[in-house]
This record gives structure tokens, sequence and C-alpha cells, in this order.
């Protein structure tokens, strides 16, 4: 729960940092080209940030999906050598 709260937060802030950097941007004193340029620029950084994050997030969920798995796994196996047990 932690990592899923985390991760959201950072993803939030990356966008907000792109967004801030733009609004600067747009009202900086600088040519049209070069403001232009800059926003690309900046919306790069934080197109390849998502991207980053999105796998981060993609990474944790296959790893939190196997350790469920492993975790049901096991439980059948309890039960079945409890059934066993019980059987005699």
């Amino acid at each position: 729960m932690y990592s899923e709260d985390y991760t959201s937060k950072a993803t939030w802030f990356i966008a907000g940092t792109a967004v801030g950097a733009t609004l600067a941007l747009l009202f900086a004193p600088a040519s049209g080209r070069v403001t232009r340029r800059q926003i690309r620029r900046q919306v790069e950084q934080g197109t390849d940030a998502l991207s980053e994050s999105s796998h981060d997030l993609l990474e944790k969920g296959k790893e939190l999906f196997d350790r469920g798995r492993k975790m049901a796994d096991d439980a059948a196996d309890m039960i079945e050598r409890g059934r066993k047990m019980v059987e005699g």
C-alpha cells in the first residue's frame, strides 16, 4: 500500500513539475522559437518520466501478482495436506 501511494505521489509531482515548467516558459521573455523548443524539451522529459513511472508501476503490479499467486498456491497446498491428514 505504501509503495502505491509513493508512486502515485511521485507521478503527480513529476506531472506538476512539467506543467509548472511549461507555464514558466510561456511567461519567460524569450522568442517564440526558443520558447517552443523549450516546451518541446519539457514535454519530452515529462513523457519520458511518465513512461518510466508507468513501467515501474507495471513491474510492481507483476511482482505483487506473483507474490499473491505464490501465497494462494501455498495456501492450497496447506489445505490439501490438512485434508489428507484428516482423511488418514
